[in-house]
């Protein structure tokens, strides 16, 4: 009985708990997870789709590109972006993300764990199953937090919307798609031709 008793893995969170980034730090688990507001969200899948990761891989390295020598800098996920309330301590922070993609200009805002506070512009590619968690709960604490852009791509219908941050509140752009150039206001000079950008990807 015993035996059977340590085969059984227990998970370190429950459903209904509240949790804090100094939890999270203690779990030992293979599966990528978030906390939004204290709750736990799981990823989708066991890995992204293909398209996901094309267009996370493609966007990315278009970032790199754009930003070096300049003061920016683009990470791609797994990597932490914690975004606190009141408090910066570990036990304080019941949000910690992992965007598809983060640009952060801040560079004191960087550390070997991630990010701690707002990046300047998030993307977030969505995924079977995740829509609301992307278009909900991180629309509203990217809102909270103060991430400038926000920026949302649907890899099958090959559109992308940003959110940018005006007088605290998100304002949405038109539905951008093939045939469009995205620029972006907090990343000055950044464009993106959806055509060339769209054509190159499966």
């Amino acid at each position: 009985m015993e035996s059977d008793e340590k085969d059984l893995v227990k998970e370190p969170f429950t459903e209904y708990g509240v949790y804090s980034y100094a939890d999270y730090l203690t779990w030992d688990i293979d599966e990528m997870v978030e906390l939004i507001k204290g709750k736990v969200f799981r990823s989708a899948a066991a890995a992204p789709r293909m398209k996901h990761q094309q267009i996370v891989l493609r966007l990315g390295s278009a970032f790199l590109q754009f930003l070096e020598n300049k003061p920016c800098e683009a990470f791609i996920a797994p990597f932490d972006v914690r975004l606190p309330v009141k408090s910066r301590k570990n036990e304080d922070i019941f949000t910690v993300v992992q965007p598809d993609i983060c640009v952060v200009c801040d560079r004191s805002k960087l550390d070997d764990a991630g990010c701690l506070g707002a990046p300047d512009l998030i993307v977030e590619v969505l995924s079977p199953g995740n829509n609301k968690k992307e278009l909900k709960n991180k629309y509203e604490v990217y809102e909270e937090s103060g991430v400038r852009e926000y920026w949302v791509i649907h890899p099958s219908e090959e559109t992308l919307m940003i959110y940018s941050l005006i007088d605290g509140k998100y304002n949405p752009s038109r539905l951008f798609t093939r045939g469009d150039i995205v620029k972006s206001e907090c990343i000055a000079g950044f464009e993106l031709d959806l055509e060339k950008f769209f054509e190159k990807i499966d």
